[in-house]
Parts: C-alpha cells; sequence; structure tokens
C-alpha cells in the first residue's frame, strides 16, 4: 500500500514517520523505582523485537532511576508523564529519548512552555495523546449531544482534542511532536486517526486503548491497526494487553506481517479440517 506522508521524528537513533518502516513500541509494567528490574522487563521486551519502551514516572523517585535504566537500556526509552510538569522536566534534563504528555493537563500553557522548551533544547520528541477516557469535558459534552452516530461523534472529539494539543506546542515553535488517537472502542479508533492523518502530517502512534485481556484485546487490536495500517497510516504502535508485556510483542509482529510492512517469518498454512 501507499503509506501516507508524515513528517519524521526521532526517538533516539530510531527514525519515526518520514517513510521509516512502522516501529514496535511497548510500556513496561514494573515498579520504574526498581530499576533492576525494569531494565530486566526491557531487555527481555528488546530480544522479542520491541523497539521503544516507555516507562511511567510518577513521582521524583522514579525520575532518580531513569539515569541508569536509559543507560542500561538497549532501546529508547520514553517517560510517561501525568499532571507534573516538573517530572517532565526532571525526566527530560535526566537523559530520557521521549516524553508522553498530554498539554491538557500538565498545569496551563506557562508549564507547557517549559516543557517545549526544554525539549527543544534536548533535541527529543513529545508525543501528545487523546485519549477517550480522559478527553477534556469541552469536547466530551458534545458527544452526548449527539443523537446519531457515537462513533463518529467520539472520532471527531478525539481528533478536535489532538489538533489543539499540537496547536498549544506549536505555539512554543515546538512541531517534534508523535500523536495517538485511542479509544477502546475500535471504529471511533479507526475513524479518529483517518480523520487526523487528512488533517495533519505528524507522525501517528496507532493502538486500541484499554483493549483488554488477550484474546480480546489482540482481536480489538488486529483490527483497529491493521485496518489503519491498511490505509497507509501509521508509524509507530502498540498493541495493549492486560498482563505480561511480551505477549503484546508478538501480537504487534504478527499484525506487522500480515499487513505486509514486515517480511513474515516461516509459517505454516494449513486448511481446517473439513468433512
Amino acid at each position: 500500500m501507499r503509506r501516507k506522508k508524515t513528517k519524521a521524528v526521532f526517538v533516539g537513533g530510531l527514525r519515526i514517520g518520514g517513510g521509516a518502516p512502522v516501529s514496535i513500541q511497548s510500556m513496561t509494567n514494573t515498579d520504574t523505582r526498581d530499576a533492576r528490574s525494569t531494565v530486566r522487563q526491557i531487555k527481555s521486551l528488546h530480544s522479542l523485537g520491541c523497539q521503544i519502551i516507555r516507562v511511567a514516572v510518577p513521582d521524583k523517585d522514579a525520575v532518580l532511576a531513569l539515569p541508569e535504566i536509559i543507560s542500561l537500556s538497549p532501546i529508547p526509552v520514553i517517560a510517561d508523564i501525568h499532571f507534573d510538569f516538573n517530572l517532565a522536566i526532571s525526566s527530560i534534563k535526566n537523559g530520557v529519548h521521549g516524553i508522553r504528555i498530554n498539554p491538557g493537563n500538565i498545569g496551563g500553557e506557562r508549564n507547557i512552555a517549559k516543557i517545549a522548551k526544554a525539549a527543544g533544547e534536548a533535541g527529543i520528541p513529545i508525543r501528545v495523546g487523546a485519549n477517550s477516557g480522559s478527553l477534556p469535558a469541552k469536547f466530551a459534552k458534545n458527544i452526548s449531544r449527539v443523537k446519531g452516530d457515537k462513533a463518529e461523534a467520539l472520532a471527531e472529539a478525539l481528533v478536535e482534542s489532538a489538533v489543539e494539543q499540537c496547536k498549544m506546542l506549536e505555539k512554543y515553535a515546538f512541531t517534534s511532536i508523535k500523536v495517538s488517537l485511542k479509544s477502546s472502542d475500535v471504529p471511533s479508533t479507526v475513524i479518529a486517526n483517518r480523520k487526523f492523518s487528512q488533517r495533519r502530517d505528524y507522525p501517528l502512534h496507532l493502538g486500541v486503548t484499554e483493549a483488554g485481556s488477550m484474546e480480546r484485546g489482540v482481536i480489538k487490536s488486529a483490527l483497529g491497526i491493521g485496518a489503519l495500517l491498511l490505509d497507509g497510516i501509521g508509524d509507530t504502535i502498540r498493541v495493549s494487553i492486560t498482563g505480561d508485556p511480551a505477549n503484546e510483542i508478538s501480537a504487534a509482529i504478527m499484525i506487522l506481517e500480515t499487513a505486509g510492512l514486515r517480511k513474515a517469518c516461516p509459517e505454516i498454512i494449513s486448511c481446517p479440517t473439513c468433512g
């Protein structure tokens, strides 16, 4: 398929967008403050095919563990930040290769400006995310008023939220941005990413949020991520599954192979038994 041409950003030495191969992400479920166990899990996920790892940074102790994690990680490390802009600034100073924030909940424009400045000086990208579970009230209230297609209304709200977040950073001359638009509802996720892809050229991180346990999570992710990949949309993916993140990597690889975006490993092709 012809892939959508997007801006290129770099997470560590890994190129995202700009025609680069679709990359696989996951997130640790260890306590980030425990650097040894976090590094152990990162190395295990890397051995399975993970290319970018995200770690939760909920407090100052987690920030203090970042230098050791980053120095021992074989793949780029992204800090996942919520609410406290100081954690974002400190994570950047401690060497992360990217951060994930929601500019709408980070405490106002002054804090956004500080994060944009720090990330710009460090030369790292910011991933902004619109998620159905945390939409700003001004976007969420419009969905409840819709009498028709709720999936379409949710998708439009996700797009409006993502565009607004991009504009917050662009206001401070920051454009090294990745974007994700996610819902636990597959149709809404697909529609939202298609709409955003038509409006902006930032690289897209694909996923179906809160997808669920192994079987259901893989099916929902394969349907949502796969539909977009076949449209030529998407630059990096995460298959969100409750439990061992190792399962996310194997599922992501199979999705990319099935979509024709990676050379398939040897596979047995067989029919079901009939009669």
